[in-house]
């Protein structure tokens, strides 16, 4: 369940935050909004009501807009936080061409486009592993 945090417990209200603590503050904001995406998708993906399904993942799409906003700080506020996300992201492609992986474009639906009828069959949650006995 929600824990809310003080943020300015250990710093003194005097004074503004420095860049890079303002970035560790917006990791927060950032991981939170992760874990809003990753409650909201399996509700989602866990209920059969057609309804509830289109606005929780509306919802989850919503933080990850969010996500994106706080990251885009984060990358402004510290000079060097694209590069660091650069070459992780280089290291994860040289890793996927070794296996023969496709790392081009993803496939995925663009934001706001329905997922196909089979794509949350395969997930498995409550919803379809009920549905198939498992």
């Amino acid at each position: 369940m929600p824990e809310f945090i003080d943020p300015f417990k250990v710093m003194t209200p005097e004074r503004k935050m420095s860049n890079r603590e303002l970035a560790r503050a917006l990791r927060v904001s950032l991981a939170a909004e992760l874990e809003a995406i990753h409650l909201y998708e399996a509700y989602a993906d866990a209920t059969t009501n057609e309804l509830a399904r289109k606005v929780l993942q509306d919802v989850a799409d919503e933080e990850r807009v969010h996500a994106g906003e706080f990251q885009r700080v984060i990358n402004i506020l510290l000079k060097d936080e694209e590069a660091f996300l650069a070459e992780g992201a280089e290291e994860v492609d040289e890793m996927a061409a070794e296996l023969g992986e496709d790392v081009g474009e993803s496939e995925d639906a663009s934001p706001g486009e329905d997922e196909s009828e089979n794509a949350a069959e395969d997930i498995r949650s409550i919803g379809n592993l009920k549905k198939k006995g498992k």
